[in-house]
């Protein structure tokens, strides 16, 4: 086991450290922003939930790239990466393309959210000027999945570490207008992930379009858009997308009823910081779950689904270990994770904010532990090609189980943390499904490459 493991962990290492980076980047957003005022943070969260909404699908769908790069490796036809890949990139530029089309509704929306005239200025600020990062995200999740699919999982460290740092200095420059740069306030860490993240599209297509990658895979001469070959990378790539996109939303209406709660603002910041701990925690599972979603897709083409299954919950152990570590963490030291926005521009808010994240995060402790579980399983399946059945669980399960508690309680004095408490209640029900479909088997006998 501790063989497998080590294999396992070789692969998932630089994935964890690249999701780190591209977390660390959202944090970084968001210490900047707390430190220029705790309203722009709150909206900042708010608006990451929207615009998580449809960059989930269009990412989700793009980075599905992995399984046919992983399925293609495995049954030896390495000469049709290059076609798989280019169906991804199609996906990324028209999607991306497309996604500007939202500034239209920003206000409008925003309005209808209904958060203090102040938060939803802010709110379509940050929409707008984020909008543009839609394009090269879609566009650094094609190459990212490419390397991925391959086992190549270092690669993806620096296409990532790219981002980052390009991100904290234009971060910097544009949030308080540094060093001669105009103050953007929240509409400058928008347009600084935007720059950022075409920095790091470059740098990731200058590692894959090179006569090395075109010899053993195709990568420029296969660049045709090839309907047989979309129609499944849309059949099973678009639920896959869908699934992110789903939870996206449901979390999104989530955070919208913290904003309208007896406690508003400070409900709304108080989240929006759980929520930003949350993803950095959770990330480096995703890592391994991105790992175990490789090494399944693998041995599918391989047609071993038996070593895919053992490569599935040796990530699942990996992961349970890593986050009760961080979980018991965040119950022992809450107030250390909350003072990472520590803002006294609104004494009176800030106070209110400080009682409450300590609170949601024990909550969060148990939301994550269960949460890590399931994102290998819902990788695994994924890698297989069950993308339908997960993301209908990602429709139907949130909101009878979360959502919907969370609006009801909304009036209550400890709205707040009643509904956290449901947004446990739902990591642990959907983790329970996925594992008992993972069981039954039928993700074996699927492959995403032989579809008719």
């Amino acid at each position: 086991m501790l063989k497998r493991w080590k294999s396992l962990l070789a692969l998932a290492w630089p994935l964890i450290v690249a999701n780190s980076f591209w977390n660390l980047q959202l944090t970084i957003d968001r210490i900047f922003l707390g430190d220029f005022s705790t309203e722009a943070l709150g909206a900042a969260m708010a608006v990451m939930g929207v615009f998580w909404v449809p960059m989930a699908l269009l990412q989700g769908t793009a980075n599905y790239v992995i399984a046919f790069v992983s399925q293609y490796v495995g049954a030896g036809k390495e000469r049709e990466v290059g076609s798989a890949l280019w169906q991804s990139i199609y996906v990324s530029l028209i999607g991306g393309v497309l996604f500007l089309g939202l500034i239209l509704f920003s206000v409008p929306f925003f309005e209808l959210v209904g958060h203090t005239p102040i938060v939803q200025t802010l709110e379509v600020a940050y929409f707008n000027s984020l909008t543009w990062s839609a394009l090269p995200t879609a566009l650094v999740a094609s190459v990212s999945g490419y390397f991925t699919g391959l086992g190549r999982t270092r690669t993806v460290i620096g296409v990532n570490f790219v981002g980052l740092a390009l991100n904290a200095v234009l971060d910097y420059l544009l949030i308080e207008g540094r060093m001669g740069f105009p103050r953007l306030g929240v509409a400058g860490a928008g347009y600084a992930t935007a720059l950022a993240t075409y920095g790091a599209a470059l740098f990731g297509c200058y590692l894959v379009f090179n006569k090395t990658n075109e010899t053993t895979y195709g990568v420029l001469s296969k660049r045709a858009l090839r309907w047989p070959l979309m129609r499944p990378f849309l059949k099973f790539g678009l639920p896959s997308g869908l699934q992110w996109a789903l939870e996206g939303l449901a979390f999104t209406v989530f955070l919208i009823i913290m904003g309208n709660t007896a406690q508003g603002d400070a409900a709304l910041a108080a989240s929006s910081i759980a929520v930003t701990i949350m993803m950095l925690a959770v990330l480096p599972s995703m890592g391994v779950a991105q790992a175990v979603m490789t090494l399944v897709g693998q041995n599918i083409g391989e047609k071993n689904p038996e070593a895919a299954r053992i490569a599935t919950w040796d990530g699942v152990r990996i992961s349970l270990i890593y986050m009760i570590s961080v979980g018991t963490s965040f119950a022992l030291f809450p107030h250390f994770y909350a003072g990472w926005f520590h803002n006294e521009e609104n004494k009176m808010l800030w106070d209110q904010v400080s009682v409450l994240v300590p609170s949601i995060l024990k909550i969060v402790a148990i939301f994550t532990l269960f949460d890590s579980a399931y994102l290998n399983i819902s990788f695994a399946l994924k890698g297989a090609g069950d993308t339908r059945f997960v993301s209908a669980m990602a429709l139907l399960i949130p909101w009878p189980i979360m959502v919907l508690p969370a609006w009801l309680v909304r009036e209550s004095e400890s709205a707040v943390i009643l509904a956290w408490s449901f947004g446990a209640v739902y990591a642990v029900t959907i983790n329970l499904i996925l594992v008992w479909r993972f069981w039954q088997g039928k993700w074996m006998t699927m492959s995403v490459i032989h579809e008719k």
